[in-house]
């Protein structure tokens, strides 16, 4: 009896939809190839579910999602909501998402494909081979922390409060992860903070040190690093990295710096994970780090790699999948070699550029898939 997979899409707004259009054409490739049964729940997030029932995300969906063995999440958001209060924002979905499935790691790996050298701003000999990861820690820090809000002062003068907050247990176990990661990389781990100003920083450092010290970890290098260095560095040379760990917000903008070392955002994807239940179930959430790119919407012209390449992550982190995974990465890296370009790419310099669309190169990955599975 084939293997039956539950996936929950949330396809959310904009480009989030045709891309994940892509993703549901590769997962049926599998079906049909590889012996293996999907059974996918489609429901709103973000600016489509607030159209629709005024709320960014519906109780029933989050419950659905933790029952899922992976969730799929295209993108939220859009100038058409940004009146709205903070609270109702299509957003507000993706952090519902992370907090009540408690998706505490973000994997945000960041690698460049050779015939697309050319896309990123720096040399080449400083992006050449890029293959690292940002961890960045997803549920706690200051976009949770508490209080939080505005206020207007006695002066009439307002006031913004956000607060940075982490715990013992909420340090350790994104070190785990990270150190877990590293041990099937290159073993380095750079844990990034702000330990010189911050005394959040500074429990970050000691806890992520204790880790290492105290949790048989001593076979991974370790290196602590300032955040604001470790963002120039990122610039500056960017191989050095393997595993950077970090925080919510540092996570945030370090993972952002990454995407773009590899020239567009259109071609990496992420992971979000939770811990292993009594049962061995673990929650988790993939998605295109883009985001919903209203200005090409509808238009057939996002690149939808980044969607795809994030349900290869899901399969080898939630579905125990890693042959299938491999298939489709090589399926990608050949369509790049022959030239197909979505536009994010196209004006990379190459004598056999085949502009395409996003149903286009859906097209080019699955006659690849073809091939490579004859």
């Amino acid at each position: 009896m084939a293997k039956t997979v539950n996936l929950l899409l949330l396809p959310g707004d904009g480009i989030g939809v045709e891309v994940t259009v892509q993703a549901v054409r590769i997962i049926e490739w599998l079906e049909k190839n590889r012996g293996v049964s999907f059974k996918l729940t489609e429901a709103l997030a973000g600016g489509a579910c607030i159209d629709k029932h005024g709320v960014p995300i519906l109780d029933e969906t989050v419950e659905i999602g933790k029952k899922a063995d992976a969730v799929f999440l295209g993108a939220v958001g859009g100038p058409k909501w940004d009146a709205l209060p903070f609270d109702k924002r299509p957003e507000r979905a993706l952090l519902r998402m992370r907090k009540d499935l408690d998706l505490f790691a973000n994997i945000r790996p960041a690698f460049l494909f050779k015939p697309l050298v050319g896309a990123s701003t720096l040399k080449e000999e400083v992006v050449s081979g890029l293959d690292l990861v940002v961890l960045r820690e997803l549920t706690g820090g200051v976009y949770f922390g508490t209080p939080r809000g505005i206020e207007t002062l006695p002066n009439g003068e307002r006031k913004g409060v956000n607060t940075q907050a982490y715990t013992t247990g909420e340090i350790r176990r994104i070190a785990r992860v990270g150190f877990d990661l590293a041990r099937k990389r290159r073993k380095l781990v750079h844990s990034a903070e702000k330990s010189n100003v911050m005394e959040s920083g500074r429990l970050w450092r000691e806890e992520v040190q204790w880790v290492h010290d105290n949790e048989g970890y001593s076979d991974v290098a370790l290196d602590h690093i300032l955040a604001d260095n470790c963002c120039m560095q990122l610039l500056r040379w960017p191989k050095q990295f393997d595993v950077i760990v970090t925080d919510n917000l540092f996570g945030d903008l370090m993972s952002d710096i990454a995407a773009m070392l590899t020239g567009s955002l259109g071609m990496l994807p992420s992971a979000s994970l939770g811990e292993r239940d009594a049962t061995g179930h673990q929650c988790a959430m993939y998605e295109p780090v883009h985001g919903t790119a209203p200005d090409i919407a509808g238009k057939d012209l996002a690149n939808p790699l980044a969607a795809i390449l994030s349900f290869t992550m899901a399969l080898r982190f939630s579905l125990n999948m890693e042959a299938d995974a491999d298939l489709i990465e090589k399926a990608v890296a050949a369509v790049l070699d022959k030239g197909y370009r979505t536009g994010d790419l196209a004006a990379l310099p190459g004598d056999n550029v085949k502009k395409v669309g996003c149903s286009g190169m859906g097209d080019a990955i699955l006659r690849e898939l073809d091939r490579l599975a004859a």
